[in-house]
């Protein structure tokens, strides 16, 4: 015999307050249910120990799946001869109401056992921007760092196009830089990317503190206990940038991912790493580590060919054929180091 009365919604409210998905809730049973009790209390006892109830309207599930609940819950009220209920109709109105949410918080487990916490949006495109989420070149990028960290300790790492911090706080978390600078142009991915990086327990740097580091600054931190690196947020626009500011970030490793995707960005980027060779001239020029998924042949040929026209020498750095930070189908990407 089907299960009915209290016992039925009780089962339901268990069932959607640990948010399972909605074809492991009992569908036929309460279909029966509700017709051997065509006056709906049944049904409104559902709907008050779910929805309406008190611990839900705190601690709410999606929209969607709220949205998807009372879908199902009319169309087996409406397959019975109960007279309507107004509360289900009222409480699907109030669900439709509300927007979904724009953002989400995804952790991407270390191999430390640490985890990176980041706050990103839900759309690929957003505020006019790609930036305010993980693309996979970032994910990669950060694999490899982790593989290599030797190549970041205890030196000054500027990342370009740092978007929401993927790469830069993975390496914060495990290669011991001394300073990482993660820089971006747009300013709602700086305001994101800098609520990230106090997310994962690290402090940035009052704004403006990035243009110059003098040499004395330098010699203060060479010394620093690197497990807790400086962390600098910058405004960086490749376009305006100048020789004396790049000369006063004083970076040792240069990292960028997935900044290589439009032609007309290719040479400005160019531009600005021919800048950063030129502030360069009386010391070391910088290590430059590019990484990016191969989408368009050409602009990646195109990339190739800009770097050869400018004189800067690189070679391919083969990304692994998997990353622990992807679970779906792996894209195409490498990583070119250059020499500039």
């Amino acid at each position: 015999m089907a299960e009915s009365g209290p016992g039925l919604a009780l089962r339901f409210q268990r069932l959607f307050l640990a948010a399972r998905p909605l074809r492991s809730l009992p569908w036929p049973e309460l279909e029966q249910s509700l017709r051997t009790a065509p006056d709906s209390a049944l049904l409104a006892d559902i709907l008050h120990k779910t929805i309406l109830h008190p611990l839900c309207v705190k601690y709410p599930p999606s929209a969607k799946y709220r949205r998807c609940f009372l879908t199902e819950l009319i169309k087996k009220h409406e397959s019975t001869a109960a007279e309507p209920l107004d509360e289900l109709y009222d409480a699907l109105a109030d669900v439709l109401k509300e927007g979904e949410s724009t953002h989400c918080y995804k952790n991407y487990l270390l191999p430390t056992g640490d985890c990176v916490s980041l706050c990103e949006s839900t759309a690929l495109i957003s505020g006019g921007t790609t930036g305010l989420v993980t693309w996979e070149a970032a994910l990669h990028l950060g694999q490899w760092a982790l593989e290599n960290p030797g190549v970041f300790r205890d030196r000054t790492v500027l990342e370009l196009g740092s978007g929401i911090g993927f790469t830069g706080i993975a390496i914060c978390k495990t290669c011991q830089p001394r300073t990482f600078i993660f820089s971006d142009c747009h300013p709602r991915v700086l305001r994101q990317l800098e609520e990230n990086i106090r997310l994962n327990g690290f402090i940035p740097e009052p704004a403006g503190t990035w243009s110059i580091q003098t040499e004395s600054q330098g010699q203060e931190v060479e010394g620093e206990n690197c497990q807790n690196p400086k962390v600098i947020v910058a405004e960086l626009d490749w376009g305006s940038v100048t020789e004396k500011q790049l000369l006063g970030l004083r970076a040792d490793v240069v990292i960028a991912a997935d900044v290589v995707y439009d032609p007309e960005m290719i040479l400005v980027l160019i531009g600005m790493l021919q800048k950063l060779s030129t502030s360069r001239a009386d010391t070391k020029a910088p290590e430059v580590f590019i990484a990016f998924t191969i989408r368009y042949p050409a602009t990646y040929q195109l990339f190739q060919a800009e770097l050869d026209k400018a004189g800067f020498r690189w070679q391919m750095i083969p990304a692994h054929s998997s990353c622990n930070f992807l679970y779906d189908v792996q894209p195409d990407i490498t990583i070119l180091q250059l020499f500039i």
